[in-house]
C-alpha cells in the first residue's frame, strides 16, 4: 500500500476520530501542564541537582509561618470604636420602660446606674475574654482629637461585658432597696427590659483592626533572603524538609508564570500537539499495512482511538489529583480488551502508543514507560484468548507480580540500592490491580456500545444448555447432532489455518437454529415418513430454503449477536437446493426452470471462519450418505464438495486462499476418518460338545 492508497482508504470520518482526540489530549495536557516533579514532605529528592533558573524569593515554610501568625494573633490589641449614641439610647430607653413597673425616683436611678456602666464601656463577651487573656488589659482606638491615623491606647480594665453590666445594676438596686428595707429584687419587666437596652457601645474597628494586622503580617510573608540564578535548590538524596518544600513550591510556581509569559510555552504546546499526531497517525499506518481489515473498519479504529483516548485522560487526571496517579491507572487493561475484539499485536501497538502519550505527563518519563510496557505485553501473553472471567484475576496477579519486579529494577538502575523503596508505591500497584480485574465490565460496555462480540460471550453462546440449543435437541434432535459433529469438524479446521476457533464453534452450534420451525423436513430427523413425496420441487426447495430465514428470525428474537447471525445466512450462501433444482430441470418438459426459485438468499461468505461452516456442513452431511468409509471414498467426497463449491464462486467473498482450503481439506479428511474408522469384529464364545470338554479334562 502506497501513501496514496492510504489517504484514499482514512476516510474523513477516521482522521476527524484521530484529530478530535488529539485536541482533547492536548487541552488536558494544556490544563495540567507543570514541572514534570512529583515530591513529598520528608522523603528523599529523587531527581539530579536542581539549580535556579532565575532570583527566586526564600519564603517562611507554611509551620513556622503560621506559628508566627498565630504568636501575632495572641499579642494583637485589637481596635475598637466608642458608639456615644447607643449609650444615650439605651439609657432613655429602659428608663422611659422602668418607669412604668417602678417609681420615678427609682427609674432615675436604674437609669443612673446603667449611664455609669456605659461610661466605663460595654463590651461584648468574646471582646471582653479577649483583652483579658492579655497581661494588661488594653484596647486601641483612634484618637479623634489628633490626626486622623493617630491611635490612643485605653485602659480596659474597667469595662465590661453585658452580663457584668447587668449585675452592677441589679447590684445596686438591691443595696437601694434593702436601705429602704423593700423587697430587693428587679421585677420580670424591668429585668428584661434592662437586658434589652444592653447593647455593647465599644464594638471592634473592623477596617483600622484589618489593616494593622495585615501590616504585622508582612513580617511572616516577606522574603527571608533569594536563591540566586544558578544556585542549588536541592540535590538529589536531600530529604525534603519544610523549608526545601516551601522553595520548591514557590520556584514551580514561579517557573510556570515565567513560562506561560514566554514563546517557548507556545513552543513547548506545539511540539505536544504534534506529537500527539505524530502517535495517532503511526497507529493509522499499522493498521492500513497491516491489519487492513481492521483499518477499514470505522467501528473498529473509533473503538481503538477511542479506547487509548479514554486511558490517557483519566490517567492525566489521576496525575492531577493523586500522588503517584498514574500508576493507579490499569493501562494493562489497554491490550486486554483490544486484543478480545482484534488481535495481540494490534493490541500491544496500541498500548505502545497510549503509554507514550501518557509519558507527556509522567515525573519519571523512562521509568513509566518501561514499567508500563513490560505489565502490559505480560498481561497481553497472559491471556492470549479471553474466555473465562477466572483469566483476569490470574493476570491481575501476574501484572502486579511484574510491578514490583520492574520497580525494584527500575530504583536499582536509576539509585544503585533499594533504599527508596516505598510501601507507599506497592499499594499502589495493587490497587492498580484490583482495577484491571474489573476489565470484564469494560468489555461488556464496548460489546454494548460498538456491537463487538467478545470470546467470553461466544463461550457463553456455546453452553449446550442455552435455551435455544436445548430446544433445537428436543424439537430437531437429528439437526442438533449434525450441528454438534459440524462445530467439532469446523473447530478443528479453524485451528489448523489460525482462525477463530471460539468463533467457528459456536457460530456452528447455531447455524441451523431455523429447522426447529420445520424439523420434519430435514432428512436428519425423519423417521420412514418424508413429507417432501407429496410436495412439487419448488415448494420442497421453498421449504428447505426457509431454514435461513426463520434461524435469522429466531437470532434477531434472541438477540444473538450479528457475528453469530452471518454464520446463519452465509453457511449455504448463494447456493442452489440442487436435489430439487436438478428434479425440476429433469420433470419440466423444456428443461428451462427458473433457477433464483431454487437458490438461498445468501450472501455468499465473507470471513474464514463462515466459509469454514460451508466447508464443514457440506461435507458432514454428504458423509452421512456414504456406504463405503474407505479413506479413499472419503478423500475422494471432500475433494468433490469443496472443489465444488470453489467452482460455483461460493468462495470469492472470502479472504481465504489456496492454502487454507487445502489445510481443511486434509483436516476434515483426517478427522473424518477417524469417525468413520472401520470397528473390529469381537468374536464370541463357542459352544463345545460335552464330549470334548471331558478330553481336555
Amino acid at each position: 500500500m502506497n501513501a496514496k492508497d492510504f489517504i484514499s482508504n482514512a476516510s474523513i470520518l477516521k482522521i476527524s476520530v484521530a484529530l478530535t482526540a488529539s485536541v482533547l489530549v492536548l487541552l488536558l495536557m494544556m490544563k495540567s501542564d507543570h514541572q514534570n516533579f512529583s515530591y513529598e514532605l520528608n522523603q528523599p529528592w529523587r531527581y539530579p541537582l536542581l539549580t535556579a533558573e532565575f532570583d527566586t524569593p526564600v519564603m517562611r515554610d507554611s509551620v513556622s509561618a503560621q506559628l508566627m501568625r498565630d504568636s501575632i494573633d495572641k499579642a494583637f490589641i485589637p481596635f475598637v470604636i466608642r458608639d456615644r449614641m447607643i449609650a444615650a439610647r439605651s439609657v432613655d430607653r429602659f428608663t422611659k420602660i422602668a418607669g412604668n413597673y417602678v417609681s420615678a425616683t427609682e427609674a432615675v436611678f436604674l437609669g443612673k446606674k446603667l449611664s455609669e456602666a456605659y461610661s466605663k464601656g460595654v463590651v461584648s463577651a468574646e471582646l471582653y475574654d479577649k483583652i483579658h487573656s492579655f497581661p494588661q488589659p488594653r484596647l486601641r482606638e483612634s484618637d479623634e482629637s489628633a490626626d486622623m491615623n493617630a491611635v490612643k491606647v485605653i485602659d480596659a480594665s474597667s469595662m465590661m461585658s453585658p452580663s457584668m453590666a447587668y449585675r452592677m445594676v441589679d447590684s445596686a438596686f438591691i443595696a437601694l432597696k434593702s436601705s429602704a428595707r423593700q423587697p430587693a429584687k428587679l421585677s420580670p419587666d424591668v429585668a428584661k427590659a434592662l437586658n434589652a437596652s444592653l447593647v455593647p457601645n465599644i464594638v471592634i474597628d473592623s477596617v483600622s483592626d484589618s489593616k494593622f494586622r495585615d501590616q504585622e503580617y508582612l513580617n511572616v510573608n516577606s522574603a527571608l533572603g533569594v536563591i540566586k540564578k544558578g544556585q542549588r535548590i536541592v540535590d538529589r538524596g536531600d530529604i525534603i524538609n519544610a523549608q526545601i518544600y516551601t522553595n520548591l513550591n514557590n520556584y514551580i510556581d514561579m517557573l510556570e508564570k515565567t513560562q506561560s509569559e514566554t514563546m517557548s510555552k507556545k513552543f513547548f504546546t506545539t511540539a505536544q500537539a504534534l506529537y500527539i499526531v505524530i502517535l495517532f497517525t503511526l497507529l493509522y499506518l499499522f493498521l492500513a499495512f497491516y491489519r487492513k481489515e481492521i483499518f477499514r473498519d470505522f467501528k473498529k479504529v473509533t473503538f481503538i482511538v477511542a479506547l487509548i483516548t479514554l486511558f490517557v485522560v483519566i490517567a492525566i487526571e489521576a496525575a492531577e489529583m493523586i500522588n503517584s496517579g498514574l500508576y493507579i491507572i490499569p493501562f494493562a487493561g489497554v491490550p486486554i480488551i483490544i486484543a478480545v475484539f482484534t488481535d495481540a499485536r494490534t493490541a500491544i501497538f496500541s498500548l505502545l502508543v497510549c503509554v507514550l502519550m501518557t509519558a507527556l505527563a509522567a515525573p519519571f518519563q523512562f521509568q513509566f514507560v518501561v514499567m508500563e510496557l513490560v505489565v502490559g505485553i505480560g498481561a497481553t501473553f497472559c491471556i492470549h484468548h479471553l474466555d473465562r472471567r477466572s483469566q483476569l484475576l490470574r493476570t491481575a496477579f501476574i501484572t502486579f507480580v511484574l510491578y514490583v519486579l520492574t520497580y525494584s529494577i527500575m530504583l536499582m538502575l536509576s539509585e544503585g540500592t533499594l533504599s527508596s523503596f516505598s510501601w507507599r508505591m506497592i499499594g499502589v500497584f495493587a490497587i492498580n490491580c484490583v482495577l484491571l480485574s474489573f476489565a470484564y465490565l469494560l468489555i461488556l460496555v464496548v460489546e454494548k456500545l460498538f456491537g463487538f462480540t467478545s470470546t467470553v460471550t461466544l463461550v457463553e453462546l456455546s453452553d449446550i444448555n442455552s435455551p435455544i440449543l436445548r430446544n433445537l435437541a428436543e424439537v430437531a434432535p437429528g439437526t442438533f447432532q449434525h450441528s454438534m459433529q459440524v462445530s467439532t469438524l469446523a473447530a478443528e479446521a479453524a485451528r489448523a489455518i489460525g482462525a477463530n476457533t471460539t468463533l467457528v464453534r459456536t457460530g456452528a452450534l447455531y447455524h441451523d437454529i431455523g429447522k426447529s420451525e420445520s424439523p420434519i423436513f430435514f432428512t436428519e430427523n425423519q423417521h420412514g415418513i418424508n413429507p417432501h413425496a407429496g410436495l412439487d420441487p419448488t415448494t420442497s426447495a421453498r421449504k428447505i430454503i426457509s431454514h435461513v430465514t426463520d434461524g435469522l428470525a429466531i437470532a434477531s428474537k434472541e438477540k444473538l449477536p450479528q457475528v453469530i447471525k452471518d454464520f446463519i445466512t452465509e453457511h449455504h450462501g448463494k447456493g442452489v437446493t440442487k436435489y430439487f433444482y436438478n428434479t425440476a430441470v429433469n420433470e419440466s418438459e423444456d428443461g428451462i426452470v427458473d433457477k433464483s426459485l431454487y437458490q438461498y438468499p445468501g450472501p455468499n461468505p465473507r470471513s474464514k471462519e463462515t466459509t469454514i461452516l460451508m466447508m464443514a456442513d457440506a461435507v458432514e452431511a454428504a458423509s452421512r450418505s456414504l456406504k463405503d468409509y474407505r479413506p479413499q471414498t472419503i478423500n475422494a467426497l471432500v475433494d468433490k464438495i469443496i472443489d465444488s463449491q470453489m467452482a460455483d464462486g461460493m468462495y470469492n467473498d472470502s479472504p481465504i486462499n489456496f492454502r487454507d482450503i487445502n489445510i481443511i481439506k486434509d483436516t476434515f479428511k483426517k478427522r473424518l476418518a477417524t469417525i468413520y474408522h472401520s470397528r473390529i469384529e469381537y468374536p464370541e464364545i463357542q459352544k463345545r460338545e460335552p464330549a470334548t470338554r471331558q478330553q481336555n479334562q
